[in-house]
């Protein structure tokens, strides 16, 4: 069987994945990849724009992608978009000026398609088993939620509220202030009506958390342990102890004493604050010891897809 290389791209609200693979028959191997803090939605996102800086940032981050999948002679490109690009009112002129100055096609995806390639993602990882998982992942427009196991998705939604937003609405002050957080999590709780009602009839056992903001809590956690993460490992284990503590210094420290904190990442130093507050939140509604970390989320979830690996083409051998 021939290899074949692909590139894929994540268009995050905040942040542009980009990972170039070698798929050979069930199996692939990762040549490259890359991430980079675009913040495609900052100063536009509540306002449903994409900004002229932000675009700027964008197309500099895609030529350069772009040259790196032509310097690999990859031919196969899969680009998705998410939150911001979906809901700007500019976006569709976003994804044109991209297909006529750079080559490259993105595909638009709803939430529901979202939700639906990050649990294949997850599902790649090797984070779930036969129990009921709640798994959620947080981007900077909007955060996805799915219910389900090994096998099969029971229920997924998308949600508008993702970091960018939650930063933009609430975070004022530095450290946040109880007020911010109480006002967070009222709204959240305006917000989340649905996804109360799923846990309550689905009864998840397990929670599931993947790629971004978990990868840096777990990093933290390691860190805090002096141990260092596998290339090979692409699930880690979070106690709900550790993220308590770890919540509570992201909430009390200002954001210069936050940087410091071993495993914090610059680019995810702000919106960390209001991701730890959402995942505070969803554990109230769950009985669970451990935070399960999976770095693998969308654009694995693409791999899962192009290998046939991902739940629909299994349903359907």
């Amino acid at each position: 069987m021939r290899p074949r290389k692909a590139a894929i791209i994540d268009m995050g609200t905040n942040t542009f994945h980009l990972l170039l693979v070698e798929i050979i028959g069930e199996k692939y191997a990762t040549l490259y990849k890359e991430k980079v803090a675009v913040k495609i939605g900052q100063g536009g996102i509540n306002q449903r724009l994409i900004q002229a800086d932000a675009e700027k940032r964008a197309l500099h981050t895609l030529q350069h992608f772009k040259n790196l999948i032509d310097g690999e002679g990859i031919t196969e490109i899969f680009a998705f978009a998410t939150s911001a690009v979906r809901n700007a009112e500019n976006g569709q002129a976003f994804v044109t000026k991209v297909l006529q100055t750079i080559g490259i096609n993105i595909n638009v995806i709803d939430g529901v398609q979202e939700a639906q390639m990050i649990y294949e993602g997850i599902r790649l990882s090797g984070a779930l088993n036969e129990d009921v998982s709640l798994m959620m992942d947080i981007g900077g427009g909007s955060v996805e939620f799915i219910i389900g196991t090994q096998q099969s998705v029971l229920w997924k939604q998308s949600f508008e509220i993702g970091g960018q937003r939650m930063l933009d609405l609430f975070h004022y002050h530095d450290p946040i202030l109880p007020e911010e957080t109480e006002n967070l999590f009222e709204y959240l709780a305006g917000n989340l009506e649905e996804l109360s009602v799923a846990i309550q009839n689905y009864q998840p056992s397990r929670f599931v958390g993947a790629s971004g903001t978990f990868d840096t809590l777990s990093d933290i956690y390691y860190a805090s342990l002096h141990k260092h993460k596998t290339r090979e490992e692409s699930v880690f284990l979070l106690p709900r102890t550790a993220f308590d503590q770890i919540s509570n210094q992201l909430h009390t420290l200002p954001k210069e004493e936050r940087l410091k904190i071993p495993g914090m990442i610059p680019m995810r130093v702000d919106m960390i604050v209001v991701a730890s507050c959402l995942i505070e939140f969803i554990l109230g509604f769950l009985s669970v010891e451990l935070l399960v970390c999976s770095n693998f989320a969308l654009k694995e979830g693409a791999i899962a897809q192009l290998m046939g690996k991902d739940s629909l083409a299994v349903a359907e051998k």
